[in-house]
């Protein structure tokens, strides 16, 4: 019987090191994850924001709904000049997700929910006071390499990759890794408080403060948060000191400020200055960075945390591909790529945010002070004002495993709010179908995330593909649209034509649309990081067949 094959190590057990794991471990890896603290401290509420599409992938492991559950819910982001309102607008939906735009909730009830889970994976060994000092890595011609990870207890941990979500004080690692880390530090500070009492008609959308007269020159943000609970966060001067705030009974005022004459508790408190910074590359090796130890960002629009998560399924389920023999290493590059040029993508959305909040040049602040005051009247100046664009997912338009489509071309960023038209490189609307036979699937995604999946519309040839295109067992279904849905919920959704073949990627992105069946071959192979002349004679694929109905079993 032969040896179950190392596992792959994951380096740090906050959010995007637990949502890491748990994917490896769906799909049929084993997982070692290695946190240097003694235990989980649960201190704070931390990230809060949580968007549909993470939420999306945390139900591909078991926790969405209940983390939806228990957050509060908001549809409705307003922004504020003073004591007037700009303008807001709600969040669009171009599927039928059954998750909201957007969910508050403590970090550390997520940090549970997730714990949860992995202790009902017998795949995953968690091991905590395991402080990692260095990692070294073998690259054998044979294929055979993998990585030593050596702890500050001692203890050395072999895997054959590894996964570095060790959050933003990860200087071991990325030295250790030859990373820069590039970017800068905002001199203001930011004071956040945890604000227990009753605001009604508070608890259902965020809010936004330009230059309110109780934060003279500066901003607030306001979430709700679960159990009557506000997170208030003031942009204050980079001398604030928070004892000398409390002991003047400034802090007092200041919530007063905002809540008015009546109860409340503070729940947490903390001081921080943000960065922005990001690795010169997300993969060196056999060790792919992740989450906050390869990127930072401003903390408004919400993409630190939620941008991690995504880092974390587009990792796994390269790796999963890439051990199961369905793909080469070279699909790996894709992952720095794809999640390197996301990053970029958030520090420009982010750094934009940051020079109107806090402008740089005298010409600058009469700028923005033109804008606001012209934004509660006129349209064109309300789309100038820049309070922060909510986290939503990248678009792998340009990525190698994409198939263009010069009929669907990138329009580029849509409005905030807004979501992409479907076209390659783009996260699939959610919709709800029937798979014939399964009743454990009942969402669009839901189907997508078990491999890669190819839908037909009612004119498409049936495709042929090569049973061994990416080896043994390579998860690849086949389905007509009708059969899914007979009614027009999917194929409005997509905006699908009856002579299309959509592509979907493990992730749920598209890879491609196409209207000749001789093109699917190529464009399953691109997602896969191989040629398709490599691939063996094709044969015939029957409808709705898909060879593996799950991650379930261990590689060995």
């Amino acid at each position: 019987m032969s040896s179950p094959a190392p596992p792959v190590v994951v380096i740090g057990c906050g959010p995007v090191g637990q949502t890491t794991a748990l994917l490896l471990a769906r799909w049929g890896l084993r997982v070692v994850v290695l946190d240097g603290r003694p235990a989980r401290d649960l201190v704070g509420s931390k990230a809060i924001c949580q968007q549909r599409d993470v939420l999306d992938v945390w139900e591909s492991v078991g926790v969405g709904a209940e983390v939806a559950r228990r957050g509060v819910t908001w549809t409705t982001a307003r922004t504020f000049h003073r004591d007037t309102e700009v303008f807001s607008f709600q969040f669009a939906d171009r599927g039928q997700s059954p998750f909201p735009p957007f969910v508050n909730i403590s970090q550390c009830v997520t940090e549970e929910l997730l714990d949860g889970a992995i202790a009902d994976q017998p795949l995953i060994d968690v091991r905590w006071g395991h402080q990692v000092s260095g990692i070294d890595q073998d690259d054998s011609a044979d294929g055979s390499g993998g990585v030593s990870v050596s702890c500050v207890n001692g203890a050395t941990v072999a895997g054959s990759y590894a996964v570095a979500c060790a959050g933003p004080r990860a200087d071991v690692i990325r030295t250790a890794l030859g990373l820069t880390f590039d970017g800068q530090t905002f001199g203001d500070q930011f004071l956040i408080c945890d604000v227990r009492t009753d605001l009604p008609g508070w608890e259902t959308e965020r809010r936004f403060y330009f230059d309110p007269e109780w934060n003279p020159g500066r901003q607030v943000l306001i979430h709700p948060c679960p159990g009557s609970t506000f997170r208030i966060d003031w942009q204050v001067p980079p001398d604030f000191d928070l004892a000398t705030e409390e002991s003047t009974s400034g802090l007092d005022r200041r919530i007063r400020q905002v809540i008015g004459d009546r109860p409340y508790e503070i729940v947490w408190k903390s001081v921080y200055r943000f960065h922005s910074r990001l690795v010169d590359r997300m993969r060196v090796g056999r060790v792919l960075v992740a989450g906050d130890a390869a990127h930072l960002v401003s903390p408004f629009g919400a993409r630190g945390l939620n941008s991690g998560v995504l880092d974390a399924e587009n990792a796994a389920w390269k790796l999963a591909f890439v051990l199961r023999g369905w793909a080469p290493e070279s699909l790996l590059d894709s992952y720095s790529t794809e999640r390197h040029a996301a990053a970029v993508e958030n520090l420009d959305v982010t750094g934009a945010t940051m020079r109107f909040l806090v402008p740089g040049t005298a010409e600058q602040a009469r700028h923005r002070l033109d804008v606001l005051q012209r934004a509660a009247t006129d349209p064109a100046a309300r789309a100038q004002v820049d309070s922060g664009r909510l986290a939503e997912p990248f678009w792998y338009v340009d990525s190698p495993l994409t198939t263009p489509d010069e009929r669907r071309p990138f329009p580029g960023r849509p409005p905030r709010g807004d979501v992409p038209v479907p076209a390659p490189g783009v996260l699939v609307p959610d919709c709800p179908v029937s798979v014939p036979g399964r009743p454990d699937v009942v969402r669009l995604r839901q189907l997508a995330r078990e491999g890669v999946t190819v839908l037909l519309g009612d004119d498409a040839a049936t495709p042929a593909l090569p049973e061994q295109l990416g080896g043994p067992g390579l998860p690849v279904a086949v389905h007509r649209i009708r059969d899914l849905d007979g009614g027009p919920t999917l194929r409005t959704a997509l905006g699908a034509r009856d002579d299309e073949t959509w592509v979907l990627r493990p992730d749920a992105h598209v890879a491609a649309v196409l209207t000749r069946a001789s093109d699917v071959g190529p464009a399953v192979a691109r997602v896969l990081a191989r040629r398709h002349e490599d691939s063996l004679p094709p044969t015939p694929r029957k409808l709705g067949a898909g060879p593996w109905r799950g991650p379930r079993a261990e590689v060995s």
